[in-house]
C-alpha cells in the first residue's frame, strides 16, 4: 500500500513538472509567443512578482481595452513593461495609441504605447516561476534545459521499467501461491 502510494505520488509530480514544462517550453514555441519574468509589482495582485508571463504577438489593431500587453518602453530598446490597456486615443500624427496602466498603479502611464513597441498580448503566466526563467537564462539555459529534459525521461524509464519489473514479480507471487496448495494436496493425498 505504501510502495502504491509513493508511486502515485512520483507520477503525480512528474505529471506537474511535465505540465509546467509544456507551459513554459512547447505552449509558447507553438503559440509563437514570448517569455518574460515580472520584476516589478505593478501587475499585483493578478500577476504577482517574479510570476513567468506568455505573451502571443497580436496585431495593433485587435487589441482591445482590458486585454494585459507587454511593450517595450522605448521602441526598439529591450526593456519592458506587461500592463492593462485602460484606454486607447490618437497621437498628434493621427496614428493610433494604447493607454496603459499597472493593476496596482494609482494612474496610467505617462507615454502611450505605440504599434512598434508591442511585443505580444498575455496568454496566460505562471507565478514564482518567473524566477527560475530568470536564473535559468543565456548559457545557463543552453545545458540546463536539455540536462533537466533528459533527467526527467530517464526518470520516466525508470519509473516505467520498475513498474513493469513489480508486475512481473508480482504474476510470479501469485502463480507460486496458486500452485503451492496443490502441491500440498497432492502429497497428504499420497
Amino acid at each position: 500500500m505504501i510502495a502504491s502510494l509513493g508511486r502515485g505520488l512520483a507520477w503525480g509530480a512528474f505529471g506537474l513538472v511535465a505540465l509546467i514544462a509544456a507551459l513554459v517550453l512547447v505552449v509558447p514555441v507553438v503559440a509563437g509567443g514570448e517569455r518574460y519574468t515580472i520584476l516589478g509589482g505593478s501587475m499585483e495582485p493578478a500577476i504577482p512578482l517574479g510570476s513567468l508571463v506568455v505573451v502571443q504577438p497580436r496585431e495593433f489593431d485587435e487589441v482591445r481595452v482590458g486585454d494585459v500587453v507587454t511593450f517595450q518602453l522605448e521602441s526598439g530598446k529591450s526593456p519592458v513593461a506587461t500592463h492593462r490597456v485602460v484606454g486607447e486615443g490618437r497621437a498628434g500624427d493621427g496614428e493610433r495609441v494604447l493607454v496603459t496602466q499597472g493593476d496596482a498603479n494609482d494612474a496610467a502611464d505617462l507615454e502611450p504605447v505605440r504599434a512598434p513597441q508591442l511585443r505580444g498580448v498575455l496568454l496566460y503566466s505562471i507565478p514564482l516561476l518567473g524566477w527560475m526563467n530568470v536564473l535559468i537564462s543565456g548559457e545557463l539555459r543552453a545545458w540546463v534545459l536539455p540536462l533537466a529534459s533528459g533527467a526527467l525521461l530517464v526518470y520516466a524509464i525508470w519509473m516505467f521499467v520498475s513498474a513493469w519489473r513489480d508486475r512481473i514479480r508480482r504474476q510470479g507471487e501469485v502463480r507460486t501461491r496458486l500452485e503451492a496448495p496443490e502441491q500440498g494436496a497432492d502429497a497428504r493425498l499420497g
